[in-house]
């Protein structure tokens, strides 16, 4: 039988960006509040003090901060005609394990939608007709607009302390920043950082072409910070190590350099690590929920925590298995297409060109996770997809995000693997290599999602989460859009190797090799509970005291890399806990 805590006034499952944002927000509010985390304790110090912390083989190539998939893990296959297997060896993406969650490995990028993307379906049907959405493909429009999202995008980037340009700033675009942005109320907390030399060679061949260069938005602080929350930032340093590290230099946005020391101190919060939520209990009439048990793993035994306010914050792979295994929403089936749970899945499209330049040093060991200069000359609000025949866009981005010698060895195609002619190969090309990315959307189809795999279980016997998903031709096509765009534009740029890297039509999704870690959609937001798991307020439209957060939450991935989206939707829902729900707990409308 399982123990039973003190109830609580709101119980948060994981507690990385979203989950330390309900918790310092609801806290202040004097409710009392239990943050369960899954993975171990981690803080700027002792955690990641230097120089342990920047250890490659650690943390670059070990991935010591990463879930341990036999803890928890998903089944994965292409298609219905394949049998799922076990996601055994961490690659195509890096799901975080502990306090900070992915927040605290990430690269900093931080990006928000465009109006457009949030009305995406409304879009393409005003501009082109019905007759271009592919029958298969379940794109939507969210149940809330830019402008009522904009005043959280921003105060997400005040906290989390966001350095960059404003291109739109009130309806006024500015030379220097992204054109073709949504309007910003206020600039970037920080400007921006300064470019690093491949970033300048990017940004002079966009302006020879005609395109519109500007800074990466970055969760890199530029100068001194001190955010709404009383947290201290410093500059970065451009150390190179961002990516699956924490940050020693309180220069990175993560919840532990902008919110945690200061969520805290609150005397009404309390977090527990090493407790991983196994599932949400339901009243008898299965309307509400009366608070989750947990597995404390120090006491090896299963906990009752009960809570009136249930929020869902895990990692969106996590929160949708959860919701499955607890009998949130009612699990979607492709073939009628009906129920919620699991559905439009999905991930991001990306491509990019690499170039080697033997007379230029680029000195990839100065660099940040979000460094780099960007266009968004082929977004989604700027291509013709009736033209093209495809629906979607993507940014570019050139600028070294380290120079790890193990992670980061770039060599010209033909170059031995080992030996003497590996280190030759080293010698006369380490640090004269520079890239461009192509970073795409990835729409909904009725085939791409998630749902409980009937083979494998977990630990504790629950069954894993089986994911189904490939590349459609829409995706492909866009994608062969950019590469076609990119190659005349990394060619004016002379150099003496070009290798391109571009998936092409028929290519079917890998697994094994990292792509990004933006797995997105499975408890979608929506107008109405036959199209979604949760409201425009991100709450369970079947259970009222359950609120979710997260990537999971769109209704299709957009362009960008989703933090910003994550981070904006996460202030709009705990605004609507405490202004709507609070006083008068009920289905929101």
């Amino acid at each position: 039988m399982a123990r039973q805590e003190k109830k609580k006034d709101v119980v948060i499952v994981g507690l990385g960006w979203t989950g330390a944002i309900a918790g310092i927000e609801l806290a202040q509010d004097g409710l009392e509040i239990v943050a369960l985390e899954r993975g171990p304790d981690q803080s700027t110090v002792p955690n990641f003090k230097y120089p342990n912390q920047i250890d490659e083989l650690k943390y670059g190539v070990r991935l010591k901060m990463m879930q341990k998939l036999s803890q928890q893990t998903v089944t994965v296959r292409r298609n219905e005609d394949e049998t799922a297997r076990p996601y055994r060896k961490l690659g195509s993406f890096l799901p975080g394990n502990g306090v900070g969650g992915a927040g605290t490995h990430w690269n900093g990028l931080n990006w928000r939608p465009m109006p457009e993307e949030l009305k995406l379906k409304s879009y393409v049907i005003e501009n082109w007709g019905e007759d271009i959405i592919a029958e298969d493909m379940t794109i939507g429009d969210y149940p809330v607009s830019y402008d009522e999202l904009e005043p959280y995008f921003m105060q997400f980037e005040k906290v989390a302390g966001i350095s960059g340009y404003a291109g739109n700033l009130n309806g006024e675009i500015r030379e220097g920043g992204n054109p073709f942005e949504g309007w910003r109320s206020e600039d970037f907390p920080m400007p921006p950082l300064p470019r690093t030399w491949d970033s300048q060679k990017f940004h002079d061949a966009c302006i020879a072409s005609g395109y519109h260069p500007f800074p990466a938005p970055a969760g890199i602080a530029s100068t001194a910070y001190v955010n709404p929350y009383g947290m201290q930032m410093g500059p970065c340093n451009f150390c190179g190590f961002c990516e699956r590290y924490g940050c020693y230099q309180y220069s990175k946005s993560s919840p532990q350099t902008t919110i945690l020391d200061a969520l805290k101190r609150k005397p009404n919060f309390s977090y527990r690590t090493h407790c991983e939520v196994l599932r949400v209990e339901m009243a008898e009439d299965g309307k509400t929920a009366t608070g989750v048990t947990y597995f404390d793993e120090e006491a090896q035994e299963e906990v009752f925590q009960p809570a009136d306010l249930v929020i869902l914050s895990s990692y969106q792979l996590n929160n949708v298995h959860l919701m499955l295994v607890s009998g949130i929403g009612e699990p979607y089936d492709p073939a009628t297409g009906k129920g919620v749970t699991g559905k439009n899945y999905a991930y991001q499209m990306n491509g990019g060109i690499s170039m080697f330049f033997e007379d230029d040093n680029f000195n990839p060991f100065v660099g940040h996770g979000a460094n780099g200069t960007c266009i968004d000359d082929f977004a989604i609000n700027q291509i013709d997809f009736g033209e093209e025949g495809f629906i979607g866009g993507a940014y570019w981005r050139s600028g070294t995000f380290n120079g790890q010698p193990i992670r980061n060895m770039p060599l010209p195609k033909g170059t031995p693997a080992w030996g003497a002619g590996w280190k030759e190969g080293i010698g006369r090309w380490y640090g004269h290599a520079m890239s461009i990315g192509s970073h795409g959307s990835n729409l909904a189809y009725a085939n791409n999602y998630l749902d409980l795999d009937p083979n494998y279980t977990d630990r504790h016997g629950r069954p894993l989460m089986r994911m189904t998903f490939d590349w459609h031709d829409n995706d492909l096509r866009m994608n062969q859009f950019m590469k076609s765009k990119m190659e005349p534009l990394a060619k004016s740029m002379n150099p003496d190797i070009m290798q391109v890297g571009f998936k092409g039509p028929g290519a079917h999704y890998d697994v094994r090799p990292y792509q990004t870690t933006h797995n997105t959609g499975g408890h979608i937001m929506s107008e109405t509970p036959q199209e979604g798991v949760v409201n425009r307020y991100c709450q369970a439209w079947d259970k009222h005291n359950v609120f979710v957060m997260g990537a999971g939450n769109f209704v299709q991935n957009t362009q960008y890399n989703p933090t910003g989206l994550l981070g904006g939707l996460a202030y709009w829902t705990v605004q609507a806990i405490r202004t709507q729900y609070l006083p008068n707990p009920r289905p929101l409308v």
